[in-house]
């Protein structure tokens, strides 16, 4: 194999139709890159202060977002791009590139530490079978969030036997001083805060094309892993044993290649399996969505009109958190299913026109594209609230934003002020991606159960006889979806019932389960 020269790496694009929404909803929309209209006169309102700009270009573009986490990371203020640095860890690898190693490795450890106290269930699975190896000889490329619950994920699959490169999926929600502990622990791992379009694409590079390595595994959360390699090192695709992948929007594009005739290896779906969709969907997005706008706006939630897009397991999970705080909360939904759900869980159902004028919060969680779009944003509110929940970074038509005769304002690390000539403002969080994930944190233990299940589908297909699975999308078995949740019980001082033999015959189960048919509704 070739070495990779440090060459810029754009999206390999699969050709044809909608390039935005074929190439996947993770793919970064870098404004940095773009460039700025002339510069406007300005209103008298906008002339009060030199944060207001006559372009469409928000500070929050070029100012890498700082190394610091909400979490409470550190800065280091080193404004040294991380491609340009000559960095080595304690052991003299330089293999890696992140903000800063030397600055930021010892706190990113405690991180890392404070959260294996808070992930019961794959530390068990890391204990139970780190002795067995399932994963020895696999070469395992990553592509997700960075922070220290994926870094405690990324150091069982190390103690399990694999041999891992890991990558950024989303340019924002590194932790840096995670990413440096990461590198310092000799994993080669490319991601920092902040990156570039064309940073994204070459750090996932990074990992795929390695010297004197292969990649036999992939791990995905959004699909860009599998989209680069697929489209720029086909051969090498076809040599992988599987795929893992925990997002709709990247489980979507695997149905999509499979539809196609161009998915040739296994693939797993965990976003669908009912660990993943119930715990880290539902219950963590029920925490998080508070904590995100609270952190990012101090607002009160008391009395607030919210409209949140999509009543799926995440939709449902902000809502409910929502109407506990003693908002007024509005459903926009598609499904007539899921609408009837949320009309029976005492919601009114609407359409996004009917109500927009009049939100205070704007929530999205469908997972489509162009939920939120320009003319919605011009009928809202000054102050009104715009963020968004779900996986796709294309819900909230951000570049519509992006026009002269709007100005934005930087306020606070991920929070812009949107301002309309005549002074009415918006507040856009994260410029429309993941808010949980960008403006907060989300609950270790959330984290712990989709980990568990990402851990044991790579151990499900990298030991997966010749045969027993095709070139098609997987759910998990739900024998592995049981175990995940009893690794966790413990934790709670939970005692499950055992069946008699008589109660396991009548019922025609097994004793140890699985205990529910793959079409049961949990």
């Amino acid at each position: 194999m070739n070495n990779l020269a440090d060459t810029v790496v754009v999206d390999p694009g699969f050709g044809g139709g909608d390039k935005q929404a074929q190439a996947g909803a993770t793919q970064p929309q870098d404004p940095s890159v773009l460039v700025p209209p002339p510069a406007t006169k300005q209103s008298s309102a906008l002339k009060k202060t030199s944060r207001y700009r006559s372009r469409s270009l928000s500070a929050s573009s070029t100012d890498s977002f700082s190394s610091a986490s909400y979490t409470g990371s550190s800065e280091d203020g080193d404004d040294v791009p991380p491609r340009e640095k000559v960095q080595k860890n304690s052991k003299g690898s330089s293999d890696f590139c992140v903000r800063n190693i030397g600055a930021q490795h010892a706190f990113g450890r405690r991180e890392i530490e404070i959260a294996e106290q808070e992930m019961p269930g794959i530390m068990a699975l890391r204990k139970r079978a780190a002795e067995d190896k399932p994963l020895k000889d696999a070469k395992i490329v990553g592509c997700t969030h960075i922070n220290a619950q994926t870094a405690v994920l990324i150091e069982t699959l190390s103690e399990l036997g694999a041999s891992v490169r890991w990558a950024a999926c989303n340019i924002y929600s590194t932790q840096n001083e995670v990413a440096a502990a990461l590198a310092e622990s000799g994993i080669p791992i490319f991601a920092w805060r902040g990156e570039t379009e064309e940073d994204f694409w070459w750090c996932i590079d990074r990992c795929v094309n390695a010297e004197n390595w292969q990649p036999n595994m992939i791990l995905d959360d959004g699909g860009d892993a599998t989209h680069l390699m697929l489209k720029k090192y086909p051969t090498m695709f076809k040599l992988v044993k599987g795929i893992v992948e925990e997002s709709v929007t990247g489980v979507h594009r695997l149905y999509q290649l499979s539809k196609a005739g161009k998915l040739t290896v296994p693939a797993m779906n965990v976003n669908d399996s009912v660990t993943k969709t119930k715990f880290d969907n539902l219950y963590s997005c029920k925490e998080s969505i508070l904590d995100s706008l609270k952190r990012s706006t101090d607002v009160m939630f008391g009395g607030k009109q919210v409209v949140v897009c999509g009543y799926g397991d995440v939709g449902k999970g902000c809502a409910q958190a929502l109407k506990g705080q003693g908002c007024i909360v509005y459903i926009t939904e598609i499904d007539p299913i899921c609408a009837l759900q949320a009309s029976m869980d005492g919601f009114r159902v609407v359409k996004l026109n009917e109500v927009i004028r009049n939100v205070d919060i704007v929530v999205t969680a469908t997972g489509n594209k162009n939920v939120v779009v320009r003319e919605h944003m011009d009928k809202m509110k000054s102050g009104c609230i715009v963020c968004n929940m779900g996986h796709s970074n294309t819900e909230i038509d951000v570049n519509g934003l992006r026009t002269p005769d709007l100005t934005w304002e930087k306020v606070r690390s991920q929070v812009d002020h949107i301002i309309w000539p005549e002074g009415k403002y918006i507040i856009l969080l994260a410029e429309g991606r993941l808010v949980n994930l960008s403006c907060s944190s989300i609950p270790s233990f959330a984290v712990s159960i989709t980990s568990a299940t990402q851990a044991l589908a790579l151990i499900e297909l990298f030991n997966a006889p010749p045969g027993r699975y095709k070139s098609d999308v997987y759910l998990l078995p739900k024998k592995m979806d049981e175990y995940v949740a009893s690794l966790h019980l413990p934790t709670f001082d939970a005692h499950l019932t055992e069946l008699s033999d008589e109660q396991a015959k009548y019922m025609g189960l097994n004793k140890a389960g699985p205990f529910k048919p793959n079409y049961y509704r949990y």
